[in-house]
């Protein structure tokens, strides 16, 4: 590792930053060195504009990932190398935010029921009981399950910032099901070490795989993945009379405005106002002129 890089892993782990931020951030800073050849101390805001260019226009790189990029060449230059002025000269990119695919309570039924085995089925239903994100998920531990508060303690979350999530008695019964099978000892959902079960964590790649095996065999045509499971949490909670304050909490969303996006998708805020077409008179459909031509094709 360059003395440059360890400057930068150096002010990484100075301010806490997580571990896999920390690789992502390190990576990206290898990327832009190397297609420049040269250390990043020698480029400037025209190798920086000229890499962001070449991201979108030669690698196709999706806007979100782009982002992670420039974050780590802002962290770079203005953190490590104390270049303050350059902050300008790194903008990120605008991103795209379509609204996420959302799963009724009958198409998680379906997807519940079609899990593989019993370790995949107490996985699909604590994502969506919970609200968990998948790497939260992969480091529940047997002792973060509090059946006597009725409470799952999420450990160094997004953020690093702990929570508690709602157990409720019927993911209760599940898990409990689930360990007097398993037996798992630290991890509650124990990962494979030379084809071994073992006492670590599952990797993300594991509970990506059990929800769209799952989704296969429940014939769900929607795009399902662990992330869509949170969605269907926050917008069911919604739907049954949560607000957005206590969701909010529950997500682990640092700001209100990343949870606001649940309210485009609850089916009660959509309808408890009637479009205004509902306040005016117009005629019936059957009034309407109606041309014979037929369109050119």
């Amino acid at each position: 590792m360059t003395r440059l890089r360890q400057m930068m892993l150096d002010e990484l782990q100075r301010r806490n930053y997580s571990p896999s931020t920390m690789r992502s951030y390190i990576r990206a800073v290898e990327e832009f060195a190397r297609y420049f050849g040269r250390s990043p101390y020698r480029l400037g805001p025209d190798h920086i504009r000229q890499y962001q260019a070449h991201l979108f226009r030669d690698r196709k790189l999706l806007a979100g990932t782009i982002q992670t990029q420039t974050a780590a060449l802002r962290f770079l230059y203005v953190k490590t190398l104390r270049r303050p002025y350059l902050h300008e000269h790194i903008p990120f990119p605008k991103r795209p935010r379509p609204l996420p695919t959302v799963l009724s309570p009958e198409e998680v039924e379906r997807l519940i029921a079609s899990a593989k085995n019993l370790m995949h089925r107490a996985m699909l239903m604590t994502l969506y009981a919970t609200g968990l994100r998948r790497s939260e998920l992969c480091h529940l531990k047997v002792t973060d399950i509090d059946s006597q508060r009725m409470v799952i303690r999420v450990r160094q979350g997004k953020g690093a910032r702990d929570r508690d999530v709602l157990l409720s008695p019927k993911l209760l019964e599940t898990l409990r099901e689930y360990w007097r099978w398993m037996k798992p000892k630290t991890y509650l959902f124990p990962g494979l070490v030379n084809g071994w079960r073992a006492d670590v964590p599952i990797t993300p790649k594991v509970v990506w795989g059990a929800v769209v095996e799952a989704r296969t065999r429940a014939g769900i045509q929607k795009l399902v993945t662990p992330h869509t499971l949170r969605h269907s949490f926050a917008t069911n909670m919604l739907e049954a009379g949560a607000d957005l304050r206590t969701i909010q909490i529950l997500l682990g969303h640092r700001d209100i405005s990343d949870t606001v996006v649940y309210l485009n998708l609850s089916r009660r805020h959509l309808q408890v106002l009637p479009s205004p077409i509902e306040a005016i008179e117009v005629s019936s459909p059957d009034t309407a002129k109606r041309s014979r031509r037929l369109m050119k094709r």
